[in-house]
């Protein structure tokens, strides 16, 4: 038989979907794939069900609805604070993960290198692959997720054709300050690279920090390439439309990737999810609000069972430092993440996945759930050390 593809050889399968496997095989409460357990907004339903019945049901223009088209660019305008328009400079896709890859493919030709914030999204180095590049990983150090200037400034002069900048960061919950965006900004300049922005947290930030777009900064948006979708804002993950703001002359390329990658993102619920775009602006400040009292309740239970982590700053992730656990022993946190499913009853996600470095002290949990999703959640993993005697003395 002839062999498959050498690209799909460089990396494995999800591990954050194998641990919702591993979730529901066991009965766990599903902290590991970020994904709500509560309804979208009812207005927002509603329009769903208006358009099952009345349509459309066919084909949308390929890079989206115009109806579409014209409430996220004006959406993105007042937010973004930048001209968007919705012919020239956004293409609608099937979620922000085809989003990534459509702008990879856009910009990369096969042998180009890529710089990776790491911990990273893990798709982010599978897209790398796949588009035909090369990733360049820069090390984020904790406890503040920051990067070394220089280190990221040798990994810029290497020739990198593009940067991946997840911000709210995705899993550390990381919020990169305006100093830390400027500085990539600069080198951006300076190398004349490409920067591939992952904004899908853009709405949940949690204060005194704030997001900035980095395609608004100062001469960015001529080389930026954001990418989001309405999965979080919304809680719509699995209606999968995304999209890529950016410059006509990148849009146009952006355009035909997405035409022969995937033609278009479902008609209907384009078309329903206008009714969305056009929340006033109190909504967003409500979600920020509800995901804020979330953050509390789920960090309120790790104070409670004693486990280090690291507060978020956006997103709705918090990673754990396990260390007290495995330390000095060969078990790690896959083990780990598989006996917390087991044994406790609450999935994770085991951190060495979002690392390029030999990290194996973390686990991942979200906290995009109901309020007695997560209280339920936090009393099981009151019960952490009690089962670990148990199993390992």
């Amino acid at each position: 038989m002839p062999q498959t593809s050498n690209r799909i050889r460089g990396f494995g399968e999800s591990v954050i979907r194998r641990m919702t496997r591993v979730a529901n095989q066991y009965g766990a409460i599903n902290l590991s794939q970020g994904f709500p357990d509560f309804d979208p907004p009812q207005a927002l339903l509603d329009a769903g069900i208006e358009t099952m019945r009345n349509g459309p049901h066919q084909y949308a223009v390929t890079w989206g609805a115009a109806d579409f088209r014209q409430a996220l660019a004006a959406k993105q305008s007042r937010l973004m604070r930048l001209p968007i328009d919705p012919d020239k400079n956004l293409v609608v896709t099937c979620g922000s993960t085809e989003a990534m890859m459509a702008a990879l493919l856009t910009v990369c030709n096969a042998g180009d290198k890529v710089i990776v914030f790491s911990p990273f999204y893990e798709n982010y180095g599978a897209d790398t692959i796949l588009s035909g590049a090369a990733p360049i990983f820069v090390p984020l150090a904790p406890p503040a997720f920051t990067f070394d200037p220089a280190v990221l400034e040798a990994a810029f002069a290497q020739g990198a054709k593009a940067i991946i900048l997840c911000n709210p960061s995705n899993p550390s919950g990381k919020v990169f300050s305006e100093e830390e965006l400027l500085s990539i900004a600069r080198l951006a300049e300076k190398y004349d690279t490409f920067v591939i922005t992952d904004e899908v947290y853009e709405h949940i930030v949690f204060a005194p920090h704030r997001h900035r777009y980095f395609a608004a900064l100062p001469g960015m948006f001529a080389r930026t390439l954001s990418c989001s979708s309405l999965s979080k804002t919304y809680s719509i993950t699995g209606w999968r439309i995304g999209y890529v703001i950016a410059p006509s002359e990148i849009i146009d390329g952006v355009k035909k990737v997405h035409d022969f990658l995937t033609v278009g993102a479902a008609a209907p619920l384009q078309a329903a999810a206008v009714t969305a775009l056009k929340f006033p602006d109190s909504y967003y400040a409500e979600l920020q609000l509800g995901y804020t009292r979330k953050r509390e309740t789920f960090i309120g239970w790790l104070d409670r069972a004693r486990l280090a982590y690291y507060p978020p700053q956006g997103a709705y992730y918090v990673l754990v430092d396990i260390g007290e656990f495995i330390g000095g022993t060969d078990r790690d946190d896959t083990y780990f993440a598989e006996w917390l499913t087991r044994r406790v009853g609450v999935a994770a996600v085991p951190g060495s996945s979002f690392f390029r470095e030999p990290v194996r002290n973390y686990i991942r949990f979200h906290f995009a759930k109901r309020e007695e999703t997560l209280n339920a959640a936090g009393k099981k993993l009151l019960e952490i050390r009690k089962r670990w005697a148990e199993d390992h003395v």
